[in-house]
């Protein structure tokens, strides 16, 4: 029996299994397993194939947005409307059979657009290419799920679990939950709040289940089965998503609101242009990135060229991303902006200070 089996045997008995107290400790073994046998589908096999075309492109500009959906939703359309870069797009599905990267500019920061093919109904177990394409995804920054507003709310459930079943998490923020290897003690669970949606039995059967005889566990959160079994497997990627519905101009203006009032959810029409702008303010919304200027001793800052960083980033990474020597020879830094403290007026500040949105940044080295 193949692992595509395996898994379908394992996803029928929780299908048939009801959920209940007396039923959770079994579900919890079947979940540890089946993600188990996810894994192994997912890492490539040892046998190597002939010279193929890559499908990956490399990475630039100061973020990448992948796009997901099923095939003829529009986005090769968006990728052409909002960057320079002609993706061929048709009437037909499948037009775009591996990844186009295209360019946006917004406010002088370069983000990366990238058009992958329009995955199928078990895209995770390999059909139609769609274990390339989810791989792809997980490098991204950004996962713009495009959907179509004239079909069914099951093609969004349907991305989601593909998704899901490669490790990548949705608008999800990664378990607080510490887990260390160690080789002698037995199993050591600490929890700092009462555990409501699993219980330390069906814990340590999960331990067992992955050969973990000798480990320190610490529960900081009230948190399920799958979230620890994530913690477990490590390899999980917890990402912003934008679900973009398309061809609004096709539906009632009732369906419409009822689609742009839902959480992390754009309304667009890529053939009349509708709502674009708004949609790239939404991806620079998402992507939580801060411009920093610098400016040179006695000139004018540079408003062109903007240094792009994590929200949260220092002075440090103002300096790496102008030059890697410049932190070693820092001396200090001049900062003018929301993050000085003497705002509208520079402050003097070390290495450590953090920076805010559209700062003005003057470097001194010693």
């Amino acid at each position: 029996m193949g692992i595509v089996e395996k898994i379908k045997e394992i996803e029928d008995e929780m299908a048939r299994t009801q959920k209940n107290k007396a039923t959770e400790y079994h579900l919890g073994l079947l979940k540890a397993k089946l993600a188990r046998y996810r894994a192994q589908l997912l890492e490539p096999t040892t046998k190597s194939g002939g010279a193929g075309t890559g499908f990956d492109v490399q990475k630039s500009g100061d973020a990448r947005v992948a796009l997901i959906g099923f095939p003829s939703v529009g986005k090769s359309t968006l990728l052409s409307k909002c960057t320079h870069t002609v993706s061929e797009s048709a009437a037909y599905e499948f037009t775009t059979l591996t990844a186009i990267p295209g360019v946006l500019e917004y406010e002088g920061a370069r983000i990366q657009l990238l058009d992958l093919p329009g995955i199928v109904e078990g895209a995770s177990q390999g059909r139609g290419r769609g274990r390339q394409v989810v791989a792809t995804a997980k490098t991204a920054d950004l996962i713009l799920i495009m959907l179509d507003a004239t079909k069914s709310e099951e093609q969004r459930r349907l991305l989601e679990i593909e998704l899901d079943a490669v490790g990548i998490r949705l608008n999800k923020k990664k378990p607080d939950v510490v887990f260390k290897r160690k080789t002698t003690g037995g199993i050591t669970i600490n929890k700092t709040v009462p555990l409501t949606k699993t219980d330390e039995k069906t814990i340590r059967s999960i331990l067992a289940s992955y050969k973990l005889h000798n480990c320190d566990v610490m529960i900081r959160e009230d948190i399920t089965t799958d979230e620890f079994i994530d913690v477990l497997i490590g390899t999980r990627k917890y990402m912003p998503c934008l679900y973009v519905y398309n061809k609004i101009d096709a539906i009632s203006l009732e369906r419409m609101d009822k689609l742009a009032r839902e959480d992390h959810t754009v309304v667009i029409s890529c053939e009349l242009g509708l709502n674009l702008d708004y949609l790239i303010e939404r991806i620079w919304d998402e992507l939580g990135l801060v411009k920093v200027y610098t400016k040179k001793r006695g000139a004018h800052p540079d408003l062109e060229d903007p240094i792009c960083l994590r929200k949260g980033a220092s002075v440090e990474g103002v300096c790496n991303g102008i030059h890697r020597s410049l932190a070693a020879n820092f001396r200090y830094a001049l900062v003018w902006g929301k993050s000085s403290k003497f705002n509208p007026h520079a402050q003097k500040v070390g290495l450590n200070h953090h920076v805010a949105d559209d700062d003005v940044v003057s470097i001194f080295t010693k």
